[in-house]
């Protein structure tokens, strides 16, 4: 690793360009603890601290803790993400998205001009939300989070949150286009690790007060590495398909002939899916909290962390969203028409529409298992930290808590900081940003560079 690290280091390119990617983080950090004028930053925290499970406490997760103290950058760049989301799906409804999508790279950069202007739209329409929000939360006996409102206030937010959700996309660019990595995705990462110092801290905070054990929290880092080991085989998890090239020729030359395969990822969703579920099965909670409604609040308490409903519709929608969002970025029938203009044919399978027909069949298989992954990951948090209330069950809850041991129905009171969505993307991100540097460093590597020779890849 010290002689990697060297490596990196001793190219002057790769070296500006990491150096470059750490500047612009730095300045994002930076911006995620400049307040917004006009709110009393003590009481939104303390305000945020209590609506931590909900959709609030998701955002802010993403955002770095920004959100809870609404900084510039308190919108971060979920408004890109979901600009980027809702310009793909239209892309397979709207015929003039689907013709640009496929124009090479003027289409493409015109698609991402639409999603700057998305952004920008998504950023005052969520910036005006939180401005009228800020004005009317207040926790009971408590001061307001606004003690100054109006019109002044409302549109210095919506100017303030706007402007720096346009900046936070102006360095994601930057990044992945002078810098190492996906910028958009490093941002994220970047506002999710850094809450890592803090876990640590109120961690063994715990330990000296002898809420948790040395030997519970050596336990508790044991799995935490297996369940990260775990994540990363199967996100390098793929079934391969094998296919072969026909023979033609040309001219006196025989052209074909070679063997390959199309690698189906388990995982082909990504994080996509959970980020859809966490988003839903959180808005009726976030919706109690700003309408005081007793139908409202029943429907929240049944969806709160621990709770049957919770972890039934969690695990429903996750599936739901992988399937859906697989098919809109994965085409069986367009893959088999292109094999067979190609002249290209899966061994055993008829080309066209039998070949559609078993990648589909196959892509099913693996998804559901890329589901139920992603559902166990996300879950694993919750559970550790509020158990599963088996006591709410209809008709058997009240003699399968007699029985229960209390960890499982009250949890271990463990937050497992890298847990669900948070985990995934950090795994994730790392995993890609090394690949790239990796890359880089292959691309540079020449005889006598390195005394080992040519530096070998994690499969090499």
């Amino acid at each position: 690793m010290i002689e990697s690290l060297r490596n990196i280091f001793a190219i002057p390119d790769l070296r500006k360009r990491l150096l470059f990617t750490f500047g612009l983080l730095a300045v994002y950090r930076i911006g995620c603890h400049i307040p917004t004028p006009g709110i009393d930053t003590q009481a939104l925290l303390e305000f945020m601290r209590e609506a931590e499970n909900t959709f609030l406490g998701f955002v802010n997760t993403f955002t770095g803790g920004s959100l809870a103290r609404v900084a510039v950058f308190a919108l971060g760049i979920m408004p890109y993400i979901t600009a980027s989301i809702v310009l793909q799906l239209l892309t397979v409804v709207w015929p003039y998205l689907e013709k640009l999508s496929k124009e090479g790279e003027l289409g493409r950069k015109k698609i991402t001009q639409y999603t700057r202007y998305g952004t920008v739209l998504i950023s005052i329409i969520q910036s005006t939300g939180i401005a009228l929000w800020l004005e009317k939360a207040q926790s009971p006996g408590r001061a307001p989070l606004v003690p100054d409102g109006g019109w002044d206030f409302r549109l210095m937010t919506i100017l303030t949150l706007t402007t720096g959700c346009a900046f936070v996309m102006w360095l994601g660019e930057q990044i992945s286009e002078r810098g190492v990595g996906n910028g958009i995705s490093l941002v994220i990462f970047a506002g999710i690790v850094v809450g890592l110092p803090t876990a640590a801290i109120d961690t063994l905070g715990r330990v000296r007060a002898g809420e948790l054990s040395i030997v519970k929290i050596v336990l508790l880092c044991v799995f935490m590495a297996l369940v990260v080991a775990f994540i990363v085989f199967m996100e390098r998890s793929q079934r391969r398909i094998p296919v072969q090239y026909a023979k033609r020729m040309v001219g006196r030359r025989v052209y074909g002939g070679q063997s390959t395969y199309i690698p189906l990822r388990v995982n082909t969703g990504g994080v996509i899916p959970v980020i859809f579920a966490s988003s839903v099965i959180t808005v009726p909670a976030t919706v109690a909290s700003m309408f005081e409604q007793e139908w409202l609040q029943k429907i929240a308490d049944q969806l709160a962390w621990g709770q049957p409903t919770y972890y039934l519709l969690y695990v429903i929608g996750i599936v739901f969203f992988s399937y859906f969002y697989v098919s809109i970025i994965f085409n069986p029938a367009d893959l088999a028409e292109n094999m067979r203009k190609y002249g290209s044919f899966i061994p055993g399978i008829r080309s066209g529409k039998r070949t559609a027909e078993y990648i589909d069949r196959i892509l099913t298989r693996i998804t559901l298992v890329g589901a139920l992954y992603l559902a166990a990951v996300s879950v694993l948090p919750e559970f550790l930290l509020t158990g599963f209330k088996v006591q709410n069950l209809p008709w058997i809850g009240a003699a399968l808590d007699a029985y229960t041991p209390r960890w499982v129905t009250e949890g271990m009171g463990i937050n497992f900081f890298f847990g669900g969505t948070s985990l995934l993307i950090v795994v994730g991100v790392a995993m890609d940003t090394l690949q790239q540097i990796e890359s880089q460093l292959v691309m540079r590597n020449y005889e006598g560079f390195l005394k080992r020779g040519r530096i070998r890849g994690r499969r090499g």
